[in-house]
């Protein structure tokens, strides 16, 4: 009995530590208005701006793969996520010019004879192999997967790769210093040790396995409800220097207060009670990162004023990873929609990030209809 009542005690223990950490730590920014902030100076260049089909456009990503630029983004007919929705990529040796789009997967026929619909989900590189991951979900949100597909030129692709876990990924896998990759969804991050990205996916989550059994864009819902959270969804993670996996999570819906939330990992298994930050968010997705100088940065909108417009899209840099108390505009022109859509809109959609050359790339969607990136030098900053 003493025995069973000292393993109760230790795994107590366990559950306060796993819990505690982002009790502990004050993530915040200090933007208040886009007024009196310095304008970086960029280059711009459209990659596709549809004509009188194919006018959703959103969830791009970026990446450098053998000496080109390569786009990736979900593309639809009208609406957002609806069935046929597909995968597509661009690709550009140096910068202003892109290829035609090239479609890298399209949806099979469900049971009920409905095309699927598809959800571009980032990059990942190891040795000489880029990794191109998608979602795939029936129309009422059911029957999720992640695929994925490999390429050595950035032109022919393999056949699709089974993830096997049931996820539409927010961001493609990111490498922790213990060499496990982690992928940012929106209540889910599963982990693996093989460095390929390919195998060995393991779910985890903050909240218990009994809450869910899949992870996209219509199930954080549920388990934020029973859990007594706001809609918690589309994560974006960073690694300090003490090992502190730091994973900021957006709340939309009737939850949305106009900051992001936080939610803490030692090792990508176990990850704490998220918590609210002083960080300010608009209700849309971010992307932080990490300069070669080691500071820590964040791209996304963090206005409060005008929610949901998106903009201005907005760097902010950090030191010590909690404050992020240097802000500089990335950019505030508008966008004029051609054709609108269901959900579509938003300035500046969905920012992703890369380093290459002392430049930071960000690919955005432009009112969820074109695709447009944007770059600049690090000596701005």
């Amino acid at each position: 009995m003493k025995v069973y009542f000292r393993l109760i005690a230790a795994s107590a223990a366990l559950l306060i530590c796993n819990y505690t950490h982002a009790q502990q730590t004050d993530i915040s920014n200090n933007y208040k208005s886009e007024a009196g902030l310095r304008h970086l100076k960029i280059e711009r260049q459209m990659i596709y701006s549809p004509e009188k089909e194919w006018l959703y456009n959103h969830h791009a990503s970026i990446v450098n793969f053998k000496n080109r630029l390569i786009a990736l983004w979900s593309d639809g007919l009208l609406n957002e996520d609806s069935p046929g929705q597909r995968v597509v990529f661009s690709v550009s040796t140096d910068f202003k010019h892109w290829s035609p789009i090239r479609v890298l997967a399209t949806p099979e026929k469900a049971i009920n004879d409905t095309l699927k619909v598809l959800t571009a989900a980032g990059f990942y590189k190891f040795n000489n192999t880029l990794v191109a991951y998608y979602g795939e979900y029936e129309k009422n949100r059911t029957n999720t997967h992640l695929w994925a597909k490999t390429t050595i030129d950035g032109v022919h692709w393999s056949d699709p790769i089974d993830m096997q876990v049931p996820l539409i990924p927010n961001h493609g896998p990111e490498r922790l210093k213990s060499g496990r990759l982690i992928i940012s969804g929106n209540f889910s991050f599963p982990y693996t040790d093989d460095h390929t990205g390919l195998s060995g996916w393991q779910m985890s989550s903050f909240y218990p396995d009994s809450l869910y059994t899949q992870d996209n864009s219509a199930t954080f819902y549920k388990p934020a409800e029973k859990s007594g959270l706001p809609p918690l969804c589309e994560g974006s993670f960073y690694q300090t220097n003490d090992g502190l996996i730091h994973m900021l999570l957006r709340v939309t819906g009737k939850g949305w207060k106009g900051h992001l939330w936080l939610t803490e990992s030692t090792n990508g298994k176990h990850w704490s009670r998220p918590v609210e930050t002083k960080f300010t968010d608009n209700d849309s997705k971010f992307h932080f990162g990490k300069l070669p100088d080691g500071r820590f940065y964040y791209v996304g909108i963090p206005d409060t004023l005008h929610h949901y417009d998106r903009n201005p899209l907005v760097l902010a840099l950090s030191k010590d990873g909690k404050h992020f108390d240097k802000q500089y505009i990335v950019a505030d022109e508008p966008y004029q929609l051609k054709k609108a859509g269901l959900w579509k809109g938003g300035q500046y959609g969905y920012p992703h990030t890369m380093i290459y050359k002392n430049e930071m790339y960000v690919i955005i969607s432009r009112q969820k209809e074109s695709i447009e990136i944007l770059r600049f030098k690090l000596s701005q900053l």
